[in-house]
């Protein structure tokens, strides 16, 4: 599915125009300003998945955030823009095939690296509450009570329940307590945020979603991109330098790492020649 076909950035001719015409005088950074145009990139046609791929301080995180703010797209985690973003903004413009889906959303690394921490917090309450329960059993089970009131009510279930013939410690405790979601790993949980924000019908924007995944995780995540799109009616534009999701069938690849930005197939790429020459002089210890 298409939603999004084209979107178009200033040139440096409109970039330096906008730099001679601005009466602002105290600023630290132009950016996005002289991003992009350094490369050359004026537009980006879409397909069902394509692809910003390029290293550290390429350009294609910056391009990913334009696209999604110039959409107004969903966001979790706030993103960090200077003075002039807005002014940049203004100056880009989009096509679509299909009205923009309302469930559109960016995802970043910021997102799932925040779910992780709210995950680990509470895991943390959930272990101070695990052990505060194992003491309340030992005192249910032990102790000498008698209900004296209704207020004492809830106290006499415990005891009750403690005190049954097939209630153990572990039993008693796992049925007070929420699930301890720690039975995932941080892989685990990263690849759980995809699937859970990822819906039928929409536009996905997923900066750098390789991050905290383990390869095999990696993967999965690429099995799961290519059935939404190919599926469930999703676009997709991803920024990567995952070999592995550089691998996705029929992905538009841009390489924002060339001078002026290209479409290349994924075989061509700096990133993945490296990795095939360095197993390829190893092959024969596999």
């Amino acid at each position: 599915m298409v939603y999004l076909s084209r979107f178009e950035f200033p040139d440096l001719e409109c970039e330096q125009s906008f730099r001679m015409d601005i009466k602002r005088t105290c600023y630290d950074t132009m950016y996005p300003f002289f991003i992009l145009s350094r490369h050359n990139l004026t537009r980006l046609d879409f397909e069902p998945i394509t692809i910003l791929y390029g290293g550290n301080g390429s350009g294609k995180t910056t391009a990913l955030n334009i696209i999604a703010e110039k959409l107004r797209l969903k966001r979790d985690t706030l993103y960090n823009r200077s003075s002039f973003f807005e002014d940049y903004i203004r100056l880009c413009s989009y096509g679509t095939e299909k009205a923009i889906p309302q469930n559109g959303r960016i995802i970043t690394s910021d997102d799932v690296f925040d779910f992780m921490l709210n995950l680990r917090s509470a895991n943390e309450g959930i272990d101070r509450k695990r052990e505060e329960l194992f003491k309340e059993y030992l005192d249910a089970k032990y102790s000498r009570f008698q209900m004296t009131s209704l207020d004492d009510y809830e106290r006499l279930k415990d005891v009750c329940d403690a005190r049954r013939k097939k209630t153990t410690q572990s039993r008693y405790v796992r049925n007070r307590l929420a699930k301890n979601i720690r039975e995932h790993s941080n892989g685990e949980s990263g690849y759980l945020y995809f699937t859970d924000k990822i819906r039928e019908n929409g536009l996905y924007l997923l900066d750098e979603p390789e991050n905290s995944l383990s390869p095999e995780r990696q993967q999965e995540l690429l099995k799961f991109l290519e059935d939404s799109a190919r599926f469930f009616g999703c676009q997709m534009i991803i920024a990567t330098h995952s070999p592995f999701l550089l691998s996705m069938r029929g992905a538009k690849i841009y390489d924002f790492d060339e001078e002026y930005v290209d479409v290349k197939r994924w075989t061509e790429l700096k990133n993945v020649r490296t990795y095939y020459e360095f197993f390829k002089k190893y092959e024969n210890e596999f």
